[in-house]
């Protein structure tokens, strides 16, 4: 009866112990209150959380040695001179790029180690990656 009690005591111990230590689930807020868990990442240019995948602007990426193609968004500015696109394999989540004049050219800044373009492309945009174009 001893060993009965306190295996029980042992058992219902190290569940209270999971239980306080296991992460709460949607609490993945980051420093913007965006909801990871939910799909939720912040843009910049939005000054709000989106769904990158629910964006009117999605392009899928080529030449990808992946089982599966990834894709990203664009969103743009009111004024359309900034653009921000989600790139999912780099260090930020975002990188907004600049309109250069009455070129129809959004480029990165040299702030970034490598340099990105999104330009007209067809009916929609691509995206080009040191020259390279990564998603259409």
């Amino acid at each position: 009866m001893k060993k009965t009690i306190l295996l029980s005591t042992m058992f219902l111990g190290s569940l209270i112990f999971a239980q306080k230590n296991a992460p709460v689930l949607g609490g993945d807020r980051d420093v913007h209150g965006c909801k990871g868990s939910a799909g939720y990442t912040y843009s910049q240019i939005r000054n709000n959380c989106v769904r990158v995948f629910e964006q009117k602007i999605k392009l899928k990426e080529i030449n990808s040695d992946k089982s599966s193609a990834r894709m990203t968004a664009v969103i743009f500015s009111k004024d359309m001179k900034r653009a921000e696109i989600f790139i999912p394999d780099g260090a930020a989540k975002s990188i907004i790029l600049e309109k250069e004049g009455k070129n129809k050219i959004w480029k990165s800044g040299s702030h970034i180690k490598d340099s990105y373009a999104l330009l007209p492309y067809k009916k929609g945009y691509q995206i080009k990656k040191n020259d390279e174009v990564i998603y259409q």
